[in-house]
């Protein structure tokens, strides 16, 4: 793999407490390392490295590494915050590009899926009646089943929801999709992540 492709996969990026808290590039990771913000992890041995001490560290064949004029140095897959010890926060924000994630690119009336041009953010309860922009109040609907609903109720227009809207219970943060899911990474992450598709 060519170095800026090896420099912009992900690394798994943990707070003090050794949570998983986000991804980044390899190229964010060592910048990191480098200035001390975080520590490089070794996945089969959990040992902690700083800059000097990872790029000690031999690269094994056909390991994929960073190559400078004097050094090879290895993808760092996980890396350690040295100071900030946050958790992201546990639910999704409410945009559109989350809410036609939330909803399968599906009209939550019909369950027809005719493509993201002919789909449009439905207020369960109009805006014109005091609805909000909420996830508990916006459904993706498609344009015959949103012209049919125009300003009612659902159930004024005989629409039935094939669900509740509800916040997604995704964490943005750690949202990956997965074909770029590491094995390494499975020793830090739930195995509820790795059900996601969107990346940061």
């Amino acid at each position: 793999m060519e170095a800026t492709g090896v420099l912009s996969e992900r690394t798994l990026v943990l707070n003090r407490s050794w949570s998983a808290i986000a991804t980044t590039t390899v190229k964010n990771a060592l910048r990191l390392v480098y200035t001390g913000a975080a520590k490089a992890i070794r996945p089969d041995t959990y040992e902690v490295h700083g800059f000097e001490s990872w790029t000690d560290l031999a690269v094994q064949s056909g390991e994929p590494c960073i190559r400078t004029v004097a050094l090879k140095i290895r993808v760092p897959e996980v890396i350690l915050l040295t100071r900030y010890n946050g958790m992201p926060s546990p639910s999704a924000v409410f945009t559109r590009r989350n809410l036609y994630k939330r909803d399968g690119n599906t009209c939550q009336y019909c369950g027809v899926r005719p493509g993201t041009h002919e789909l449009s953010i439905d207020h369960v309860l109009p805006r014109s009646r005091g609805g909000l922009s909420s996830w508990e109040n916006c459904v993706l609907a498609c344009v015959r089943c949103n012209r049919r609903k125009g300003d009612r109720l659902p159930h004024e227009a005989n629409l039935k929801l094939l669900s509740r809207p509800r916040v997604p219970k995704w964490n943005p943060i750690l949202e990956i999709s997965l074909g770029r899911v590491r094995s390494s990474w499975e020793k830090f992450v739930s195995d509820s992540y790795w059900n996601t598709t969107l990346e940061p």
